[in-house]
C-alpha cells in the first residue's frame, strides 16, 4: 500500500488518544443504541442511503463479544489482528482479508500502535453487483446468500490468505483510498470493484480459510436469487417452483426461512435496485422506467419506491441529478 495511505491510517484518532489518556474500554454509544455492545448497529455506522462505508480499526482496546447487522469486510494493511470466533483465534496477518457475516459473534483482541486495519461495514445489497459477477455454487456466493439469513444461531466468515495476490491488493487499495476520502458519488464503482475483488478471490480460494454450511437449502435459495437477478422483469413464483421441483408453499417458507424475506420482497427489491440505476443514468421517462422493470401498475410502483426511498420517483432523480451521485 502507498505510503502516504498508510500515514494516513497511522494517525491516532480522537478516540484512540481518549483510550490512550484514560485505558478504559470501548464507548457503546459509539457503535451502538444499546446499553452494551452485543450488536453494532449499521445505523451508527453508515450514513444514510449508504450501503458501504469504511473507518480505520480502533486500536489499543480490546472489543468484547458482538456482532453486526451488516457484513464486515476487515482488511490489515500493516502488521497484524486477531479474532476469536467461536473460541478460536484467527489471526489477520498484512495484506489479508475476512469476512465476518452480520449473524457473527467475535472479539477483537488490542492492536498495536502499528497494526493498521480498515473495517469495511457493507449492507447485504451493496453484494448485488458482486454476486451477479461471481455467479453461484461457489464460496462467495454462499457467504453472500448467508448474508441474508436472519437466524441468529448462525455465523459465517471467510479468512483469505491473499497478501501476495497484487491485483487483489491493488483493488483494495483504491477501494481503502475512494472510502476513505467520503467519495459517495462513486457507489457504482465500489460495487464493481468489489466484484472484480470476489472474482479474483475466486481464484485464490486455495488461500481461503472458512466456515459455511453446504446444505441443499443453499442450493435452492441461489437458484432462487440468481433467478431474480436475471429475470426480475418477468419473474414470478410459479415459474420458479416449476424449474426447482418443489410446491408453492414448500418454496415461498424455504426462501423466507432462508433470506428473512418472502419472494415478492425479494424481487421488489431488485426492481427497485434497477428502476434507481436506470432513473440516475438514463433520461428515460418515469413511466418508460417502471415498464422495463417490470411494473405493470404505475401508481403501486409510486407507492413501494416512497415506502423504501422516503420520496417520489421524480423527486429522487431531481435530488440525485442535482447532487450527481447514484444511490444504489
Amino acid at each position: 500500500m502507498r505510503e502516504d495511505i498508510l500515514e494516513r491510517l497511522r494517525a491516532i484518532t480522537e478516540e484512540e488518544q481518549r483510550l490512550l489518556d484514560s485505558g478504559g474500554g470501548v464507548e457503546p454509544k459509539l457503535y451502538t443504541t444499546d446499553e452494551d455492545l452485543t450488536t453494532v448497529d449499521s445505523h451508527m455506522m453508515l450514513g444514510e442511503g449508504r450501503l458501504i462505508a469504511a473507518r480505520t480499526h480502533t486500536r489499543f482496546v480490546r472489543f468484547p463479544k458482538h456482532r453486526h447487522n451488516f457484513v464486515e469486510v476487515l482488511y490489515v494493511c500493516e502488521g497484524s489482528l486477531t479474532n476469536i470466533i467461536d473460541e478460536k483465534r484467527v489471526e489477520i496477518r498484512q495484506g489479508e482479508l475476512l469476512f465476518l457475516n452480520q449473524h457473527t459473534y467475535h472479539e477483537i483482541l488490542p492492536a498495536g500502535v502499528n497494526d493498521i486495519a480498515v473495517n469495511f461495514m457493507v449492507l447485504p445489497e451493496f453484494f448485488d453487483v458482486a454476486y451477479s459477477m461471481a455467479g453461484s455454487g461457489n464460496v462467495l456466493a454462499d457467504f453472500v446468500v448467508n448474508a441474508l439469513r436472519r437466524d441468529e444461531q448462525r455465523g459465517e466468515y471467510l479468512h483469505f490468505k491473499v497478501a501476495e495476490e497484487l491485483p487483489i491488493q491493488n483493488l483494495l487499495e483504491n477501494l481503502v483510498y475512494s472510502l476513505l476520502e467520503g467519495r459517495e458519488d462513486q457507489s457504482r464503482i465500489h460495487q464493481t470493484s468489489m466484484g472484480l475483488i470476489f472474482l479474483y478471490l475466486l481464484d485464490s480460494v486455495q488461500y481461503a480459510e472458512m466456515r459455511l454450511p453446504n446444505e441443499y437449502e443453499n442450493m435452492i435459495t441461489m437458484t432462487a436469487l440468481e433467478y431474480i437477478e436475471r429475470q426480475y422483469r418477468t419473474a414470478t413464483l410459479t415459474e420458479l417452483c416449476d424449474m426447482v421441483h418443489l410446491p408453492i408453499h414448500g418454496l415461498s417458507r424455504l426462501i423466507k426461512r432462508n433470506t428473512g424475506f418472502n419472494f415478492k420482497e425479494l424481487l421488489q427489491r431488485r426492481r427497485l435496485n434497477k428502476a434507481v440505476e436506470l432513473f440516475c443514468d438514463t433520461d428515460l421517462s418515469i413511466n418508460d422506467v417502471i415498464a422495463a422493470v417490470g411494473y405493470e401498475n404505475n401508481s403501486y410502483f409510486h407507492r413501494v419506491f416512497k415506502e423504501r426511498y422516503h420520496m417520489t420517483p421524480r423527486a429522487f432523480r431531481i435530488k440525485n441529478q442535482a447532487e450527481q451521485r447514484v444511490r444504489l
